[in-house]
Formats: structure tokens, C-alpha cells, sequence
């Protein structure tokens, strides 16, 4: 009788080491991993674990909730200190809504957005005094001199008139140019306390090369103050001819930025073109590699540049997709509901109408599994907050993430 001793420890304790161990031990599970679509191209990886990896399965039995529906064309969501959610509008303007989905107040007075193709009113983040100061920082497509651009505002909220007051342009990724598309744009607090803010290439053959210059805002993450000045110590604050709020460049999309909770490293997401959607581990100063370097094609089948997926002194993304999952917001899971997602990177997809779980471990992705995929709606943020997860999609639903 020796599994006797066992008995001495209380049963709760038993099952929770027994849901724990079983979690982790069954959280990769196929070898063959999640994609089952022929790539666009004959492209191989630069590394182990950088395509493709095994498939993950949830095994904590969760639930998705519709907590409202027909909400007018979010774009972005991101959790208040009480737990109720701030959610932009891509035509413009913000909403409140209460933990139960329902709605708690209406925000306007922000300055003009061009609601042009992918533009308009884009993503939302909280100072990090924002339970004293009340102040929220957004990015928006901006009507700039003879064409638009990406531009950062901030201001106070002011929820019971329903209005921001004092709203102020800090930052413009500049020039101006005239296309609808790749604004970008996504925010973030680091720990040093200051603002990261991502801006695509426009889309264009003029934005497309700027991706790759220093005297522009195009395909860049930039990291400045609460005011929008450069940043101490950004990596070419003394470089001529460069702009100064940049911290990392060559990208071509990118509509996921998000903060490592544990590592506090800062990490990427972005679109590619036919093929080549990417992770990044961001790093000051680095080069990311688009339009150089990419592992998609253009639409049209033709090769992107020279065709080539390596060049010395460009950054290899930690993982990409073939065909492509359109990655929009992304956010790590902090909570101790679901064990297995702990620490895990969700990304909210477009095209593929799922939203993706990559487990991590060292920096490295090391599963995969797709979520929500019964859905069929196109997810166009993803924030973690807590126990749960929140999520939009385009066509104005909103779903909580969490365990039964």
C-alpha cells in the first residue's frame, strides 16, 4: 500500500499538482504542427522552431462570451485600472464599456481622423499615472500637408462630460505622403516610462524604400516621452540625418507591439505580403530587414527585391507564417486560470479569423495552436487583462476569454 502517504496531503492540493503537471505535460501535442496550406514559396527558415513549429492544445476547458455586438468598427481595446475597456473607433471617437459588455459612456472631441482605407482612428494606451492624471495617448491617420500620415495625440479624459480635453498632436511619423494603407500603428509603456509607438511603410514604392532610411517615418517603432520628444538614449539620437525618436526600423506593417511581461523584452508583430507574416523580438537600434529581406512574394508572384531571406546585420523575425495569419494586436497572458497559457503570446488574426497561441520558452516559439477558429470573424485586437482575455473583431463583436 505505499501510495497510502499520499493521503496525508489535502485532495485540493492533489488535483491542483495533478491539473498542472498534466497541462504542461499535454500542451504540445502534434509534431506536424497547425498549418495544413501549401506555402506561397519554396522559402526554408534560417533556423530550428522559426516555421511551423508542433501544435499546442488548450487543456483547461475554457469559454468565449459575446459580451456586445455591432460595436461601429473597433480597432483597438485596452483594459482600465476598475476592469471596464476602452475601445477606439475607426471612424473616430472612443467608447467605454462596462465588464458586462454594456456601454458606459461615449468619448469624443478627439482631432480629425482620414477614415480612408485602413486609416482612421487607430490604437489606445493609458498613461501609466493614468488613475491620477486621467491622461490616454492615441495614434490616428492624420490629413498632413499635401498627403496623411501616422500621428500620436494625447489627452485628458474626461469620462462624465464624455469628451478628452486639451486633445495635442505629440508626434507625426513624417513626411506626409498620399496612400490609405500600412499606418501601422500600435502603443506601448516600457518600464523606463516611456512610449513605443510602431508606424508601417504606406504601402507604396515611396514608403516602401523609406523603410530602410533614418531620415524617415516609415516602417519604424519609434520610442519617445510622454511629451513626443526622442527618448534618452535612443540608439541614433546623434546620428545626422537621422531622425531621433527612432528605436528600431525596417518593418513593413506592424499592427502588434506588446511588452513581455516577465522579461519585460519588447516584442513585434506585422504583415507581410503573400507569405512572411512575423514575431520580432525587438532590440534598439536593429535593422528588421523589409523590404530586403522577407519570406513572402508580392501579390503578384513576383519575388519582393532581390528574393532573398538572409542578409548580414539584418534581424531574422522569431517566427513568420506561409501563407500569412494577418497579425493585428497582441498581448501576453499574466493570469493563473488557464496554467498553460501563462506567459504566452495571443495574436489576433485577420485573413485567418482565429486568434493564435504561440508558447514560448527562452525566447523561442515552441508551440502553436489556433483559437475561436468557429467564429469566422476577422479578430482585430486582443488584450490580456488579469484571469481573462478580451478580444474584438471587425465586425463590432466582443468576446471574453475564459475559464469554465
Amino acid at each position: 500500500m505505499k501510495n497510502i502517504p499520499l493521503l496525508r496531503f489535502p485532495l485540493s492540493a492533489i488535483l491542483l499538482l495533478y491539473t498542472c503537471v498534466m497541462a504542461n505535460a499535454q500542451s504540445i501535442d502534434s509534431p506536424s504542427g497547425v498549418e495544413t496550406k501549401a506555402p506561397n514559396s519554396n522559402y526554408k527558415p534560417a533556423m530550428d522552431g522559426q516555421y511551423r513549429v508542433a501544435g499546442a492544445k488548450t487543456t483547461t476547458p475554457y469559454k468565449a462570451d459575446k459580451l456586445a455586438e455591432k460595436i461601429r468598427s473597433p480597432w483597438a481595446i485596452v483594459a482600465m485600472p476598475d476592469g471596464r475597456l476602452l475601445i477606439t473607433l475607426k471612424g473616430g471617437g472612443m467608447e467605454i464599456r462596462n465588464t458586462d459588455g454594456s456601454l458606459a459612456k461615449s468619448i469624443t472631441g478627439f482631432p480629425e481622423v482620414q477614415d480612408r482605407g485602413q486609416g482612421g482612428m487607430l490604437d489606445v494606451a493609458l498613461d501609466p499615472d493614468f488613475k491620477s492624471n486621467k491622461v490616454i495617448y492615441w495614434s490616428f491617420s492624420e490629413k498632413y500637408e499635401q498627403g496623411n500620415l501616422t500621428a500620436v495625440a494625447k489627452g485628458m479624459l474626461n469620462e462624465s462630460k464624455g469628451t478628452i480635453e486639451t486633445p495635442t498632436v505629440i508626434f507625426r511619423a513624417t513626411p506626409a505622403i498620399n496612400s490609405s494603407n500600412h499606418f501601422g500603428s500600435r502603443l506601448a509603456f516600457g518600464q523606463d516610462g516611456y512610449l513605443y509607438v510602431s508606424a508601417g511603410e504606406r504601402a507604396i514604392p515611396e514608403g516602401r524604400a523609406k523603410a530602410q532610411l533614418l531620415n524617415a517615418g516609415m516602417g519604424k517603432i519609434f520610442r519617445i516621452t510622454k511629451e513626443g520628444k526622442p527618448a534618452p538614449g535612443n540608439p541614433f539620437e546623434h546620428q545626422q540625418d537621422a531622425m531621433p525618436e527612432i528605436y528600431a526600423y525596417g518593418f513593413r506593417n506592424p499592427q502588434g507591439l506588446a511588452f513581455d511581461p516577465y522579461t519585460h523584452e519588447l516584442w513585434e508583430g506585422e504583415f507581410g505580403p503573400r507569405g512572411g507574416d512575423e514575431i520580432n523580438l525587438i532590440k534598439p537600434g536593429k535593422n528588421y530587414g523589409w523590404p530586403v529581406i522577407t519570406y513572402g512574394i508580392e501579390y503578384s508572384g513576383e519575388k519582393v527585391g532581390d528574393g532573398i531571406q538572409q542578409k548580414e546585420g539584418l534581424e531574422q523575425p522569431v517566427y513568420y507564417w506561409d501563407p500569412v495569419i494577418s497579425p493585428s494586436g497582441i498581448c501576453f497572458y499574466e493570469g493563473e486560470a488557464i496554467p498553460e497559457w501563462k506567459g504566452n503570446l495571443f495574436i489576433g488574426g485577420l485573413s485567418s479569423m482565429q486568434l493564435t497561441r504561440l508558447v514560448l520558452k527562452d525566447n523561442k516559439v515552441i508551440g502553436e495552436e489556433r483559437l475561436l477558429q468557429e467564429k469566422k470573424e476577422r479578430f482585430r485586437d486582443v488584450v490580456c487583462f488579469k484571469e481573462m482575455l478580451y478580444t474584438i473583431t471587425d465586425v463590432g463583436n466582443l468576446y471574453r476569454i475564459s475559464r469554465k
